[in-house]
């Protein structure tokens, strides 16, 4: 019964470093969407020299705005993940969010993985009031 509890807590952990990561990695976005409005004013003030149908930093900005807002909420749910596993409930979220996890990546895949391999032993299943 006490591996299990020291099992939760690593990966109570290890979803605390993922969500601080995946915030950090909104950052790359956040650069992306600025190239965007970089572009769209350098072609901007030289709209009278270039006669462009399309504007390209319109992509460079909604790529970055999509990114930014994707890797925020994914952030904020791995966080959320965390602070569930601390206090051992919403067994239903956390299972979720690692199966979601497996899409983000060789960290995501891993860390997916291990946690539902752990949710699925009986003693943590009684932990969480799941038998």
């Amino acid at each position: 019964m006490e591996t299990s509890t020291n099992n939760l807590g690593l990966f109570k952990t290890l979803y605390l470093v993922k969500g601080i990561l995946t915030l950090c990695f909104s950052l790359f976005f956040i650069i992306y969407a600025a190239f965007g409005l970089f572009f769209d004013k350098m072609i901007d003030a030289n709209d009278a020299n270039n006669d462009m149908s399309f504007n390209p930093g319109f992509i460079f900005l909604i790529i970055g705005i999509i990114g930014v807002i994707i890797c925020v909420i994914f952030g904020v749910l791995t966080l959320m993940a965390s602070k569930y596993l601390k206090e051992v409930k919403n067994y239903n979220f956390i299972f979720a969010i690692a199966i979601l996890n497996c899409l983000t990546g060789i960290l995501g895949i891993l860390l997916g993985i291990f946690t539902l391999i752990e949710l699925n032993k009986p003693e943590v299943k009684q932990l969480f009031h799941k038998v």
